[in-house]
């Protein structure tokens, strides 16, 4: 690994202070001179259609201001996609109308006291049950997907016969299919096959921060203060739903109570306080309760499916067939069910593949990309049929996945048109598998496998995942004054990931600027920010240490041009560092930073910002020109060469304590092996490993959705009945452990890649694996998480469960 002065080093990020003494300003905390409270109408039923909507003692309430209602939406929004009020509300919880009142206890009242006439409508909250025979659709107008086209899917009887319930048929009709190889040679080639359904529940993101927002107009402008994952990414949609130019909207985010994907460049509701502000001429403060971030701040579909998997006696996987159904919720087109194959092909590199999939609409709360999206199903789905398929041969859990592990620029995923799959930057996951297996001790602690203490005993799993890791092409934007020190501008909105500071250490890194010296502006896009990275897909870090060491090439070159247009010379005679530019072999001949910021204003043009690159976006443009003048600038966009797909692994190893007499279940300790390329700061990628860890923890032990199925009502609507994990979720009597295997990523000039997302699916993974393993081959297999206590208990008492494997939300 290279020796960097900052990046790869620990230090306090410049909004710590703010945070830790409670002066951070999140979207609640915010206020507007006459400002107002906005409250939500949502819908009681599971789909139903508005007859008529009497409002009249509402307005007649002392304290009312205004009521927005779907038929002032200014545009009808095509099908599937979603409003941000409706008259044919689709799941319990859509939004129907809003009302603005002087404080939120009036408006509250306002909303009591409105009646709306609704008819009931059919609903479906499983999947299954929709594409059964004359089963039910979630929307009128079908339930699914055909390309880009609404359309319907229905499994024939013949399809159904020989079937028990809760049982996929591998060849019924299929929305998307893509296959490599030689199914069936593949399937004959293994020593050992496998087929199980498997079920992963849909569960809500839990932000800490709901998406409320305060929105008001002023000087022709609209102000905007949201919950979003991006910055600059939000200013467009917010343009959209206001209905005017991204050049007149002003987003004010600079701190973010976490996202997950749910916020990543806003959320259509966020168009209610926006329009309801210019209605009533007043601010407007839209605070979202947990029950109704629940309802629509979005969710991670469920999938339900089939998989059939060869295993040779040597370990390679040798063939599989997955039919995956998703969970879309009713709004939109989702992707999750496939990349159960996809991204499943990627991490254990099977010889030969098919996957199939349907993605079907139900009346339960909107889907949205989560941490990993498909990522994560894929991990927690496949790992327990491969270690079944292992332990069947007698073959430890580590070797297999080694054996399998891709290389290189490993290829992936569905062919393309030219019958051709795409491929990775890079992959070092052997390297990563053997780091993790060296920290969790797994030579040791696999000899612990199904070790009793009285009614206690011990299971060890271990996960690999995968997933994408950075974007590109994004631009990188900042000046060095006059008075020496560096200004960097940031469009990386602050979510808690630290990202928004972290990579501007890229160009600070490249300029050899001293950290004390540099300020970065962030979260207030009138405060002049460059297009940036989505915050998704965990693209910021390759994303930004690109665009910043692009930034500082640039600013590089035009300090040895000025050097030697006032000292003499050729450009490359010059050398940058100390806060200098200086001839080569002579330091003392040359210029400070901040004589150079100067004789940048002096000479102008491409110096000073009034010229610029004509790749760059708009947004940049825009940004680059108000700043024009003001010192030396570095500006560019990120042109370097890209090898593949940018994808981080992670191996997470797992032991727990199960209870066979309460069936409850211990995390006793917890290792991951990582590889990310360059980690530009060990302290934020700790928590990112751990965090994503955790919540992959909790997917395998606790969160789910139950639905009341006579009447299509959720009854997980909380905190406290559909709880993210807590501190009592994780090994707390020893630390768990990182390792990286610290090998760059070649098409990074920094070598870094992106981790939140990757580390997921390893946690989940690795628990349901180390589970299995603690109740042997005939308790232990589940395949439906999470794994709860009535579930352990009901089978190792060989109990009825009351409903089949693939049964959703129960």
């Amino acid at each position: 690994m290279a020796d960097y002065k900052l990046l790869g080093k620990n230090y306090q990020t410049p909004d710590m202070y703010a945070k830790v003494t409670g002066r951070s300003k999140y979207a609640e905390d915010h206020r507007a001179e006459g400002m107002v409270f906005c409250k939500l109408l949502v819908s009681p039923m599971p789909h139903a259609r508005v007859r008529s909507i009497d409002a009249s003692a509402a307005e007649a309430l002392p304290g009312f201001e205004g009521i927005l209602t779907a038929d002032e939406l200014p545009d009808e929004v095509e099908a599937p996609n979603e409003a941000s009020l409706t008259n044919e509300p689709l799941y319990e919880g859509e939004p129907i109308l809003a009302v603005a009142a002087v404080d939120e206890q009036t408006a509250a009242e306002a909303i009591e006291l409105i009646h709306v006439d609704l008819e009931p409508l059919p609903f479906v909250l499983d999947p299954l049950d929709s594409l059964r025979p004359g089963g039910p659709d979630a929307r009128l107008d079908g339930n699914t997907m055909r390309g880009r086209e609404l359309g319907e899917i229905k499994w024939t009887a013949a399809d159904m016969a020989g079937l028990a319930p809760g049982q996929i048929p591998m060849d019924a009709e299929a929305g998307e299919e893509w296959q490599y190889g030689d199914l069936e040679a593949g399937f004959a080639e293994a020593d050992v096959v496998v087929e199980e359904h498997s079920y992963f529940q849909s569960l809500s993101h839990q932000p800490l921060e709901s998406r409320t927002t305060l929105a008001y107009w002023a000087g022709g402008k609209l102000y905007v203060y949201p919950s979003v994952q991006s910055t600059a990414r939000s200013v467009g949609p917010m343009a959209r739903w206001a209905g005017v130019e991204p050049a007149d909207v002003v987003v004010i985010n600079e701190f973010t109570g976490g996202g997950f994907g749910g916020k990543i460049s806003g959320y259509v509701q966020a168009q209610i306080p926006i329009l309801l502000s210019k209605k009533i001429g007043k601010p407007v403060m839209m605070r979202v309760t947990r029950r109704d971030e629940t309802s629509f701040g979005r969710a991670r579909p469920g999938v339900q499916a089939r998989i059939k998997l060869g295993m040779r006696r040597d370990g390679r996987i040798t063939a599989v067939d997955v039919h995956a159904i998703g969970d879309s919720g009713p709004y939109g087109r989702r992707g999750d069910h496939m990349n159960v194959g996809s991204i499943g092909s990627l991490a254990y590199q099977p010889l030969n593949m098919r996957t199939r999939g349907s993605s079907v609409f139900t009346n339960t709360p909107p889907r949205g990309a989560q941490r990993a999206p498909g990522g994560v199903q894929s991990m927690t789905m496949l790992s327990p049929i491969i270690q079944k398929a292992a332990k069947q041969l007698g073959l430890d859990q580590v070797e297999v996945l080694k054996i399998n592990a891709p290389e290189g620029q490993a290829q992936y995923g569905a062919p393309g048109q030219n019958g051709q799959q795409g491929n990775v930057s890079s992959a070092f996951v052997k390297e990563a598998i053997d780091k993790g297996a060296e920290l969790f001790n797994w030579s040791e602690r696999v000899q612990r496998s199904g070790q009793r203490n009285g009614s206690k005993v011990t299971g060890v799993g271990v996960g690999l995942s995968t997933y994408s890791a950075g974007a590109s092409g994004v631009d990188g934007l900042f000046v060095i004054r006059p008075d020496g020190r560096m200004y960097i501008q940031s469009g990386v909105g602050n979510l808690g990931t630290g990202s928004t500071f972290d990579t501007m250490r890229a160009a600070a890194e490249g300029m050899d600027m001293p950290w004390e010296k540099c300020e970065v502006a962030w979260g207030d896009t009138s405060r002049h920010l460059p297009w940036s990275a989505s915050q998704g897909g965990s693209s910021t870090t390759h994303a930004h240490t690109r665009s910043n060491w692009a930034a500082a090439l640039d600013a590089r070159q035009k300090l040895q041009e000025i050097a030697a247009h006032d000292l003499g010379g050729s450009a490359s005679d010059y050398e940058i560092g100390g806060e200098r530019v200086y001839r080569r072999g002579n330091p003392s001949q040359g210029l400070s930073f901040a004589r150079a910021a100067q004789r940048a204003i002096d000479l102008g043009g491409r110096y000073d910002g009034h010229e610029l690159p004509e790749d760059i976006n708009g947004m940049t443009t825009v940004s680059a020109t108000a700043l024009a003048g003001q010192g030396l600038m570095g500006v560019a966009k990120d042109n370097f060469p890209e090898g593949g797909r940018r994808m981080s692994f992670v191996a997470g190893f797992a032991e727990v304590e199960v209870d066979t007499e309460t069936g409850s279940i211990r995390m006793v300790d917890y290792a991951a092996g990582c590889d990310v390329g360059t980690v530009i700061h060990p302290k934020n990628f700790e928590g990112q490993v751990f965090g994503a860890a955790i919540q992959g923890f909790s997917i395998a032990l606790s969160q789910k959705w139950v639905y009341d199925r006579r009447w299509g009502l959720l009854v997980a609507k909380r905190f406290y009945n559909n709880r993210p994990p807590g501190f009592l979720d994780v090994p707390h009597e020893q630390p768990m452990k990182w390792g990286a295997a610290d090998l760059p990523d070649p098409f990074n000039p920094l070598g870094a890649k992106g981790i939140g997302e990757a580390a997921q699916g390893a946690g989940s993974a690795a628990v349901v694996n180390a589970i299995a393993d603690a109740l042997g081959q005939e308790n232990g297999d589940f395949f439906r998480s999470p794994v709860t206590r009535d579930m352990i208990l009901t089978q190792l008492e060989q109990a009825p469960t009351g409903h089949d494997r693939l049964t959703a939300h129960v």
